[in-house]
């Protein structure tokens, strides 16, 4: 059985991850609209991953007896400068991300619940590589010395299943 606190630090973290998705939604709403259609297939493709995040954080909850709830989804941001602006912020949000499930840890070792802290620690192992995903995009795009290069990487990224 899940803690109460627990489930109601999990069901915190199926909110963001549902703010999360409509953020790389709204992301991709804007390359497609700057025409960026690689870029914006990336993003809608991260948006469905925070989606899966929160169908699996409510599986969880509901296989250790607790009930799983979404929140208000606050409004995200609806636009941006650049294309180097918006991986930016992608950077910058998955390391708010991180400490989140951090925190999830720190209360799921607090309660003592060693499966949960086993559940968790896969999310702790993917921000490392949602981390480094980003801020190797983030290169890439200042590395970017003309529109040439942008539209290579944005064909690039177009690219993910």
């Amino acid at each position: 059985m899940i803690s109460e606190k627990l489930q109601n630090a999990m069901n915190e973290q199926i909110t963001a991850e549902m703010w999360s998705a409509n953020l790389y939604l709204s992301m991709s709403f804007y390359l497609q609209k700057e025409g960026f259609d690689g870029f914006a297939n990336w993003m809608r493709k991260q948006s469905q991953e925070e989606l899966q995040h929160a169908y699996d954080l409510a599986d969880y909850i509901a296989k250790r007896g607790g009930a799983a709830r979404v929140d208000k989804i606050d409004v995200v941001p609806q636009g941006w400068g650049s294309v180097l602006e918006v991986f930016e912020h992608v950077y910058k949000h998955e390391c708010h991300v991180s400490e989140l499930i951090d925190d999830l840890v720190n209360v799921a070792s607090a309660e003592k619940d060693k499966a949960s802290q086993d559940f968790l620690w896969g999310y702790v192992r993917e921000q490392v590589e949602e981390e480094a995903t980003a801020q190797g995009i983030v290169d890439k795009l200042k590395r970017c010395n003309d529109y040439a290069g942008i539209l290579y990487l944005n064909d690039k990224l177009g690219a993910r299943e």
